[in-house]
Order: structure tokens, then C-alpha cells, then sequence
């Protein structure tokens, strides 16, 4: 396994975030060479500057946590945070739609939204919340945004009961193509369960505990 920070999304999504906490996170990130920082909407500017000259990317979030915004609003979303300097867009789907099975909506959404990244020349990533879907929801999902091809499909927000599994990256391994990558988030604190994930098939790992992450590998390395 190459180093464990150039899997990390450095995050910190919590609602009282503060500009010093965005400051400390983008220093850890440029400190220990995390590939990414993932940051509300409100701090993609202030990140973007602090990383200035860095080759760490701009990643925020859309719907979120809920995913039940409308699309439109999930479009101006992502055009603000384009606008504002950020290169990977992490989209809550509607899990609402999902469990009234209602897949002709989500195609809808999952087409207009990696469109409008795309045309960026910017990354999307997926979040169809695995912790509140069955296994057969989370293969239904893999099987209908295939065709689209987003960047990445990841698993959770942070914010429902369940977080990341090994179970839930591994069968979305086995139902996606392999250009569409996995990112595991969610309850993901210790060096252990991160490496679990990605031998499960994750490539990002989407965590706040990124810095005690990397000093855990030292001492097990």
C-alpha cells in the first residue's frame, strides 16, 4: 500500500466550523500531503486560498447531508461551488427517491449533475448514504449511475447511524465498473479500519481523523 495520506480526504463538515478550524485542517493537509480537503460550501473560497500553490484539491458538498434538496438546487449548488474554486463535488443523492424506488428521477439527477461537473473539467463524487439502504438498494444504485459515470461513488455522509463498511465498499466493488472509483467515509478513526477499507477496494477514504491516521501508520510501518 502506497503512503496512507494520498488516500485522505482531509474533512471537517461540522455546522459550527470556524475559519481557524479550515486554516488548521489546510495546514494538515499540506503538512502530511493529504490528496484532498473536503470543506462546507461557505470555506471553498478561504480553502482555495490557503492552499494556494499546493497540489491538494478543493473538494465541498451538495445536499447535504439530507439529499432531498431539489435537483435544481443541487445544479445552483454546484455551479456556486464551481464558481467559488472547488475541483470535486461530493453529491448526496435523493435517498428519499430511493426508497420509494422512484429510478427515473434519480437517472435525472445523476445525469444533469455529472453533467454540469463534468463540462468543468471537475470531479463528482456520489454519496448514496449505504448505512440506510439494503444491500439490494446499494446494487440497484451501482447498476443505474454506471452509465453516467461518475468519478466516484462514496458511501456515506458522516451523519446517519451507520458510516462506512467493509461490507457495503465491498459489494459496491463488485457491481461497478472499474473506471468508477469508491470513496469510504464515515466513522473512519484509525488506521486499521482505513486500511481495511481500501484492501475492501476504497481508493479515497473521507475522514476528520486523517492526522492521527498517518502518525498510526508510521508507528505500524
Amino acid at each position: 500500500m502506497q503512503d496512507i495520506a494520498k488516500y485522505i480526504d482531509h474533512t471537517i463538515l461540522k455546522p459550527e466550523t470556524t475559519g481557524a478550524d479550515i486554516e488548521k485542517l489546510c495546514n494538515e493537509a499540506i503538512n502530511y500531503g493529504f490528496v484532498a480537503v473536503c470543506v462546507p460550501p461557505y470555506y471553498v473560497t478561504l480553502a482555495k486560498s490557503l492552499l494556494h500553490g499546493s497540489d491538494i484539491s478543493i473538494a465541498t458538498v451538495i445536499g447535504f447531508p439530507m439529499g432531498y434538496s431539489t435537483t435544481a438546487s443541487k445544479l445552483q449548488e454546484i455551479e456556486d461551488a464551481l464558481t467559488a474554486g472547488a475541483d470535486e463535488l461530493d453529491v448526496v443523492h435523493n435517498i428519499a427517491a430511493v426508497k420509494t424506488k422512484d429510478w427515473p428521477f434519480l437517472e435525472n439527477e445523476i445525469n444533469k449533475v455529472t453533467a454540469a461537473v463534468h463540462q468543468k473539467g471537475k470531479l463528482v463524487k456520489i454519496i448514496i448514504e449505504s448505512g440506510l439502504l439494503s444491500d439490494e438498494e446499494i446494487i440497484n444504485c451501482c447498476k443505474i449511475y454506471s452509465p453516467y459515470n461518475p468519478d466516484f461513488i462514496k458511501t456515506s455522509t458522516g451523519y446517519a447511524h451507520t458510516g462506512a463498511t467493509r461490507h457495503a465498499v465491498e459489494l459496491m466493488r463488485q457491481h461497478l465498473p472499474a473506471n468508477i472509483a469508491i470513496k469510504a467515509s464515515g466513522g473512519i478513526r484509525n488506521f486499521a479500519f482505513a486500511k481495511e477499507l481500501i484492501q475492501a477496494g476504497a481508493t479515497r477514504l473521507g475522514c476528520s481523523a486523517g492526522a492521527d491516521i498517518v502518525k498510526e501508520s508510521y508507528l505500524e510501518w
